[in-house]
C-alpha cells in the first residue's frame, strides 16, 4: 500500500538533523507524498533550535509545490507527571504535536512511572502523537498505553527508526508488535512516523511495513492511508 503522508521529520533545526525545510518538502513530493509534517525537536533537547523558530512558523506556507505541508514540533516529555517542554501558548499555534520520552530530558524510571508519564501526557489536549513508545530503554504497561490513547484521541506512533536494525532504542520490535496488537484490539488507529533526520528517509517506512504485514493490521486503522483521516483526527481534538 502507497501511503501519502509523514509527519515525523526533523530539519537542521533540530541540531542533529542534515536537511533543510525546503529539501524535505522536495523530498516529499519527489516520493509522491501529499503531506509532510515538519516536527522539530523542542528547545529542550540539547543542540536544538530555540522557541522563535516554532514561533514563526506563521511565515511557512501551507502548501509549497502541491505538497501540503503542517508546522508541528516533537517536544519532550520531561517528568512523570506528563509535562512537556512548550507552554499552552506556543502549543496553540502548532498543527500537531508530538511527544516523546529521550533520554536526555527525562531519565527511565520504572514500568508504572513511565506509564504514568505517558498517559499524563496523553491528557494534554495538544498533544496528538506518542512518538516512538517502543523505545526499551523505557519499560512501560502497553495496554494501559492504548486504552488510554483511545480514550484521549491520541496516536501511538509505529516508528521506522526505532525498527531499524542499526537503531538504538533496544528490540523495539518486540514493543511494536505488542502495541500495534492491542491497537487491533481496541481499535485504535496507529501512525506511522519516518523519524527522519535526513531528507531522504521523508516517507520511509521500509521498517514498519515488514511488522505490520507479520500480524496483518488493518490499514483501515493506519493514519497514513489517507490526509482527510490525518485532518480529521487532529481537528477533532482541537474542538474539545
Amino acid at each position: 500500500m502507497q501511503y501519502c503522508l509523514d509527519v515525523h521529520t526533523h530539519t537542521i533545526a533540530s541540531g542533529h538533523a542534515y536537511s533543510s525545510l525546503q529539501e524535505m518538502v522536495a523530498m516529499a513530493k519527489q516520493k509522491g507524498l501529499e503531506l509532510v509534517g515538519i516536527s522539530d525537536h523542542a528547545p529542550g533537547m540539547p543542540g536544538s533550535t530555540y522557541i522563535y523558530y516554532f514561533q514563526n512558523l506563521r511565515v511557512v506556507p501551507k502548501e509549497i509545490d502541491g505538497v501540503k505541508v503542517l508546522k508541528g514540533v516533537e517536544a519532550n516529555i520531561i517528568d512523570y507527571q506528563g509535562r512537556i517542554d512548550m507552554s499552552v501558548n506556543e502549543l496553540k499555534q502548532l498543527d500537531y504535536v508530538i511527544a516523546s520520552m529521550h533520554p536526555p530530558c527525562i531519565k527511565a524510571s520504572t514500568k508504572r512511572n513511565n506509564t504514568r508519564a505517558l498517559i499524563k501526557t496523553m491528557e494534554n489536549q495538544y498533544v496528538n502523537i506518542i512518538g516512538h513508545p517502543d523505545d526499551s530503554r523505557y519499560p512501560m504497561d502497553y495496554e494501559e498505553i492504548v486504552v488510554a490513547a483511545k480514550e484521549n484521541n491520541v496516536l501511538l506512533e509505529i516508528n521506522n527508526a526505532s525498527l531499524n536494525p542499526i537503531g538504538f532504542r533496544g528490540n523495539a520490535v518486540v514493543a511494536t508488535r505488542q502495541i500495534l496488537a492491542l491497537c487491533m484490539r481496541f481499535n485504535h488507529p496507529v501512525i506511522l512516523g519516518s523519524d527522519a533526520h535526513i531528507s531522504y528517509d521523508v516517507g520511509n517506512f521500509e521498517y514498519c511495513l515488514p511488522v505490520l504485514a507479520e500480524i496483518e493490521f488493518p490499514k483501515e486503522l493506519i493514519v497514513n492511508r489517507s490526509t482527510e483521516a490525518l485532518l480529521k483526527f487532529l481537528a477533532y481534538k482541537k474542538t474539545l
